[in-house]
């Protein structure tokens, strides 16, 4: 039997970590930004029951950065599911981020939920691509849980963002997974990160999801690279047993 409360998850991402803890991005020191955002998720009064972890977790695919982050986010004390960015390395992320209470790139079964923790990293490049074996993965997995409701969780973007620059670097090929997305009927949500800001759409009942990174922001339907002004972020999700998502963004002002 079902229960009948949501899941409640957390959405971090793109926290650019490096090896040495003082490493800056942009003038934001990443792990100080993420020390914050951490402290702000501690409310008492909504318990998260996971962790998405969406890409970028390390800025130079360092041993030393996942062992921060491992170190980090594991204080909360519950499930980490985590999957690679373009600024990762998947072989060292898989060795140190796979281990209770951390989860690389599996498909996740949450209360009447299946979480597909999909990898879309490309070596040597910015934007993604979702391999054929998958694709086929995913295929399958769909028809399996046919009777559950769908996150999918990627790292790059794979519908447009109206934004020139970004969506030079956005996920590749991306027909055949938004084909399998809006034809498999039980697909309730698509989430990812690398984009550094806030997007919601709905399309077709499916709710399309970008999340603010958790140091600093891209500024939305810039023609050109720009950086925002707005602070680190993160986002939450409740996931009810009736296949709705209930989900909201929220930003780390000093």
């Amino acid at each position: 039997m079902r229960n009948s409360a949501p899941v409640r998850l957390l959405q971090l991402t793109d926290t650019h970590l490096f090896s040495d803890e003082s490493g800056t991005m942009h003038g934001v020191n990443t792990e100080a930004a993420l020390e914050k955002v951490l402290a702000a998720v501690g409310n008492p009064d909504w318990s998260p029951d996971g962790v998405l972890a969406t890409g970028d977790l390390s800025q130079d695919g360092s041993p030393a950065s996942y062992k921060r982050l491992r170190r980090l986010v594991g204080q909360l004390g519950i499930p980490v599911y985590c999957l690679p960015g373009n600024h990762d390395d998947p072989a060292v992320m898989q060795n140190l981020l796979n281990e209770t209470p951390f989860n690389y790139c599996r498909t996740q079964k949450l209360d009447g939920w299946r979480v597909p923790m999909l990898d879309s990293f490309l070596a040597h490049r910015a934007g993604g691509r979702l391999q054929s074996s998958t694709l086929a993965t995913l295929r399958q997995d769909l028809v399996t849980s046919a009777s559950e409701h769908v996150l999918i969780c990627l790292h790059h973007h794979p519908i447009k963002m109206h934004s020139r620059w970004l969506d030079t670097v956005g996920l590749e090929e991306s027909g055949e997974f938004l084909d399998l997305v809006h034809s498999s009927g039980n697909v309730r949500g698509v989430l990812w990160g690398h984009v550094h800001q806030e997007f919601d759409e709905i399309v077709d009942g499916i709710h399309f999801m970008a999340s603010p990174s958790t140091c600093f922001q891209f500024l939305p339907r810039a023609q050109d690279f720009a950086i925002d002004s707005r602070p680190p972020g993160y986002r939450w999700l409740e996931l009810h047993p009736d296949g709705t998502i209930e989900t909201a963004v929220r930003w780390i002002d000093d």
